[in-house]
């Protein structure tokens, strides 16, 4: 049976190859499954792939124990909200309670009763779907739909700190549409916020890779964070941008940098370390942006990448 994309997805951590097979064979007719044969290599894929919404984890295996793999998993705020049943033949009451107290939310003891273990991953994967959705909810704008600036605030933070620990290079644009409060008085606030959201459907379509954001920064103006992205990398992403709102053809009759809605563009880029914070790059794409405004608007400008030895 073909695994749908919308179904929820299982990740089963396993060393054994018979005990996967039949897990797998259980849940593929209701979810996405995927499996991982050790503690290393299932975190090694959840830094880099799409999240599952469960985990279903053993405890014995080699290298990192499955106490220990959830322990790691409930530390990183990537993974921390996954739940995680333990499936093992541990069956004493000080290995459930151990389990519980690394943050598993439940524990099903081997053999297992196919019907119960069914029911138990189908209650914690609509619990954490529930939970997903009122967060989702929480950290969207209302009016564009795209992430608001809370989501903005937490992923930059959670970003940046993962591009210093391993030296990768982290890119910002902050953008302006130009001349919107004209816009607002010639056209009216009903068509601005319509304007709002056709600008944000073209940012966040101009930016196709999974691990980028897109989010309203406040008013007419929206931020792109790009991690792993140099700086020729992010002027790539603001030039896409600024070609997708001219395609917009979105008539502005006051507008100084044109006939129709047109943005303007801050781009910045650091190599993240000790001695500088997200602030300072928030400061340099402003920078960035105000320069591209001076310059006409309707364009991009950028003050050059930060290396790791130069002074923020």
């Amino acid at each position: 049976m073909e695994q749908n994309e919308n179904r929820p997805k299982v990740l089963i951590i396993d060393d054994e190859t018979v005990s996967i097979d039949v897990l797998s064979g259980l849940l593929r007719p209701f979810y996405r499954v995927v499996s991982a044969k050790s503690g290393e290599s299932a975190l090694a894929r959840l830094d880099t792939q799409t999240l599952p919404d469960l985990i279903l984890l053993d405890v014995i295996m080699p290298g990192l124990d499955g106490y220990q793999v959830c322990e790691r998993l409930k530390l990183n705020p990537r993974t921390r909200d996954i739940p995680v049943i333990f499936i093992t033949s541990n069956a004493s009451e000080e290995d459930e309670t151990r389990g519980f107290e690394v943050g598993a939310v439940d524990y099903i003891t081997k053999p297992y009763r196919p019907g119960i273990a069914l029911a138990r991953v189908r209650t914690h994967v609509e619990l954490k779907r529930r939970g997903d959705l009122l967060e989702r909810l929480a950290v969207l704008d209302g009016l564009t739909s795209i992430p608001n600036r809370r989501r903005f605030d937490q992923f930059l933070e959670y970003e940046w700190n993962r591009s210093q620990r391993h030296a990768h290079p982290f890119s910002l644009l902050l953008l302006d549409i130009d001349y919107f409060k004209m816009y607002n008085d010639l056209y009216g606030h009903a068509q601005g916020d319509a304007c709002l959201r056709r600008v944000a459907e073209a940012i966040a379509t101009s930016m196709p890779r999974a691990m980028d954001l897109a989010a309203r920064y406040g008013g007419e103006e929206f931020a792109c964070v790009l991690p792993e992205t140099h700086e020729n990398g992010a002027q790539a992403v603001a030039q896409r941008i600024l070609g997708s709102v001219r395609a917009l053809k979105i008539p502005h009759a006051h507008s100084k940098a044109g006939e129709h809605v047109t943005v303007s563009i801050g781009v910045a880029c650091m190599i993240p370390n000790t001695e500088k914070h997200p602030l300072d790059l928030i400061t340099r794409a402003d920078q960035a942006l105000y320069k591209a405004k001076r310059a006409g608007r309707n364009q991009m400008s950028t003050l050059g990448q930060v290396s790791e030895t130069e002074e923020a």
